[in-house]
């Protein structure tokens, strides 16, 4: 399956294609055929993930690209021939080193040998004798498998100009690369839209466009995996749109009501001012590594230096508005909430589980361009990282005003997305991977419990007015549901405590990790403590208190809790994929870092020790303030509902500081009321209007004005030039021939005795003049 790993997308694409052609007529009206083909994808992920794990590392960084076709990338061919340096120790660092795996310091310290003299003029190195005798490194073998696609010539012009120029062929390829990163993908995006597919058959059952609904989600199964599975920086462009235009059709599924269909356009028309970040990006790194879109060319050349800071930089920073808009960053972040309008399931997919972290697959994917384009080693801010913990803070306030339970989570994932920037801008790439593993189980548990709320309320969303008092009512419901929220605060020992610990260890602000990120380290904390805060008032809301709805509310059915119980347990223990080497004086070295292993990459189209990239070891104070920081989170939230924080209460309306914070939140940052009123009615309006004026006062009146002044000059030339002049001369030539042909006329009588007495005459006169002047 690594090498025919193509077939897990094109299942699910197969499925869109199928359940429009006959699903209507199938006795499922579409739903069987969509989970059949999610299900069969399913099981082909954990075949692939299971070849992953059972495969052999390489030993040297050069057969770690056997698996990489020549037809695809340079990089082989390059390698071979030593014209990149690469490090012997692999990644090494503290994590490495407690791990035992990957080499560490010692192994660096140990030595090298000169393999060959790269073309940069670096060292290829090996393990010398010394470091032979531990544990030699690993090197990632990731599976990379292509076709032509098409040719591009290009002329380079020599010295002579063009008669002398070079013709340059350019390959154009399409194609897979298999890694851990594209492994977890396929298995994460799999499993989540197979659970969302059996709970939509209840959820959305009798939909007016139940099939056209489940159709969709097959598109965007697919196009999600292709995605992910891109060869090359084209193709995640492609998947990149795809899952854009899937998200714009399911967030408008319900067009006729005017929000739905206003919330799909917010949705699109902000991922297209990204996407233009992501053009000009793409285009820069093309042009920067010699004229090529794949993936490992990149990502070698940046990691090698091949590559001008200049251009690395220009990229990164490009790609990360992409990252802004996609994965609903501050301040691009505002069409994530709206797009709640769609259905729940759509919510647990598309906007918690799979397409907003596109963003972050796309950084992690691309990491060399980030980490040394924006020098993430050795500093204490990028704009990565500020973007990141921004979004975590601001993000996780606006959680507090907000009726809707759904719109609560939307902004919650808006919070962990940015948790999850923040660790790639920190250089915890392992651990913003890890997030959004986690991330992926809790959250979308979280929303499908919203959508189980919802759907005992009679489809109110409105968690204030019209829940409460339903842990009673709906039992699997609420255990489910707390589970994903006490994952989401990072209690321990769950999935969330130990993926957050990892991202706030790797801020390097109470130990060594790729620099000191102290500001990112203070602001992820406050969002830690906020999102607990925000979460305890949702379950506070629905299920304490009395029940205030005007139906009679029910537990859902099997199709919807046992998704339900699945993502929880997954929510539970997925944490326990990736734990410490050490922790509270306990040795875990045999189960540490499963998921490190596994995922990141280790060679020469990867950071590692060489560059600077390191691993923050598991510091136990940090994590006890992180837990302190939760808990508190946990326990003022939920005295301030109880009542035992009567002081607390009123507090907006006693003090103005406290009430215009309110202000601003409701208000949400007023960033609608920008793009809204400002940017959008004004360009409709006052801009439009004084465009309209323009056109009619300036540029007409200037088209009036030129037309009239020809007219004018016109008449002018007619009666001045063309009448008087012109006309004139030719009437006088006309009037001086005619006269003269009439003195002529005269002269010719036709009387023969005439002209030769006329002739006589002539000669006379001629004779007379000749004989005055000679004699003279």
């Amino acid at each position: 399956m690594l090498e025919n790993v193509w077939i897990i997308p094109a299942i699910p694409a197969l499925s869109f294609v199928l359940i429009l052609a006959i699903g209507k007529r199938t006795p499922g009206k579409g739903h069987f055929i969509g989970i059949a083909a999610v299900a069969v994808a399913f099981v082909l992920a954990l075949v692939t993930a299971g070849e992953w794990i059972a495969r052999e590392p390489a030993k040297d960084p050069v057969s770690a690209l056997a698996d990489v076709s020549d037809e695809c990338s340079r990089t082989p061919q390059l390698a071979r021939d030593g014209a990149y340096p690469v490090e012997a120790e692999g990644h090494g660092g503290e994590g490495k080193e407690a791990s035992g795996d990957h080499g560490g310091e010692d192994e660096h310290a140990a030595g090298e040998v000169e393999l060959a003299a790269p073309a940069g003029g670096g060292v290829v190195a090996a393990p010398a004798a010394a470091a032979a005798e531990e544990e030699e490194p690993e090197y990632t073998r990731p599976v990379v498998r292509c076709l032509g696609w098409y040719q591009s010539s290009t002329t380079d012009g020599g010295e002579h100009g063009v008669t002398d120029a070079a013709v340059r062929t350019v390959q154009m390829t399409v194609g897979t690369q298999t890694d851990g990163q594209s492994v977890l993908m396929l298995v994460v995006v799999t499993l989540i839209s197979l659970l969302v597919h059996v709970y939509s058959t209840d959820y959305v059952n009798g939909d007016r466009r139940y099939t056209h609904y489940f159709a969709f989600l097959s598109l965007f199964t697919a196009s999600m995996l292709f995605f992910v599975l891109a060869e090359n920086t084209l193709q995640m462009i492609v998947g990149w749109e795809l899952v854009g235009v899937c998200s714009f059709a399911l967030i408008g599924h319900w067009w006729e009501e005017k929000p739905n269909s206003d919330a799909a356009l917010k949705a699109f028309l902000t991922n297209r001012v990204g996407d233009m970040g992501l053009l000009v990006g793409v285009i820069t790194l093309y042009f920067g590594a010699g004229q090529t879109f794949n993936i490992l060319d990149i990502n070698t050349q940046a990691n090698n230096g091949e590559i001008s800071h200049t251009l690395l930089l220009i990229s990164a920073c490009c790609l990360i508005a992409a990252v802004m808009s996609k994965s609903g960053q501050f301040i691009l972040h505002t069409w994530l909430p709206d797009a709640m309008a769609g259905p729940t399931p759509v919510s647990a997919l598309i906007h918690a589980a799979t397409m907003v972290v596109a963003g972050i697959y796309m950084v992690a994917r691309l990491y060399p361009v980030f980490f040394h384009g924006l020098s993430i080693s050795g500093s204490s801010i990028n704009l990565l990282a500020v973007v990141g913990s921004v979004t975590a803070l601001f993000g996780a306030l606006l959680g507090f005003v907000q009726k809707d339970i759904k719109k609560v989570l939307a902004y919650s994932t808006v919070s962990q997305l940015g948790f999850m920037v923040a660790s790639l801008g920190v250089g915890a790439w392992t651990a913003a991977l890890f997030h959004l593993f986690t991330h992926a189980f809790f959250k979308a548990c979280l929303f499908l419990g919203a959508g189980s709320l919802s759907h005992a309320c009679h489809h109110s969303f409105n968690m204030v007015d019209d829940m409460g008092g339903l842990r009673k009512i709906m039992p699997k419901t609420f255990a489910t549901y707390m589970i994903g929220f006490l994952s989401l605060a990072g209690v321990f020992p769950l999935a969330g405590f130990w993926s957050k610990d990892e991202i706030l260890a790797g801020t390097g602000g109470m130990n060594k990790a790729n620099g000191t990120y102290y500001f990112v380290l203070v602001m992820l904390l406050l969002a830690a403590f906020c999102t607990a805060a925000y979460m305890t008032r949702t379950v506070w809301y629905a299920f304490f208190g009395e029940y205030r709805g005007h139906h009679h509310p029910h537990e859902s059915g099997p199709r919807i809790t046992i998704p339900l119980m699945i993502l929880a347990f997954l929510g539970a223990v997925a944490g326990f994929a990736n734990l410490p080497s050490q922790m509270g004086g306990l040795d875990l070295h045999s189960v540490a870092h499963q998921f490190e292993h596994l995922v990141e990459p280790v060679g020469i189209y990867f950071p590692g020790e060489a560059q600077g990239f390191t691993h923050a070891k598991f510091n136990g104070w940090l994590a006890w303030i992180a837990s302190a920081a939760g808990a508190l989170g946990i326990v003022l939230t939920w005295f301030f509902y109880t009542g035992k924080l009567s002081a607390l209460e009123g507090l907006a309306s006693r003090l103005r500081i406290a009430r215009a914070g309110k202000t601003l939140l409701e208000n949400k940052y007023y960033l609608d009321h920008l793009y809204t009123d400002v940017v959008a009615g004004g360009t409709k309006g006052p801009l439009a209007r004084a465009s309209y004026w323009f056109n009619q006062k300036v540029l007409d009146g200037v088209v009036d004005g030129a037309g009239r002044t020809a007219v004018a000059a016109g008449r002018w030339v007619y009666s001045k030039i063309d009448q008087a002049v012109v006309d004139g001369a030719v009437d006088g030539v006309a009037a001086a021939s005619s006269g003269t042909g009439g003195v002529l006329r005269r002269l010719q009588t036709g009387r023969v005795q005439q002209y030769a007495a006329l002739f006589f005459a002539a000669a006379a006169l001629l004779a007379g003049v000749i004989v005055v002047v000679i004699g003279g």
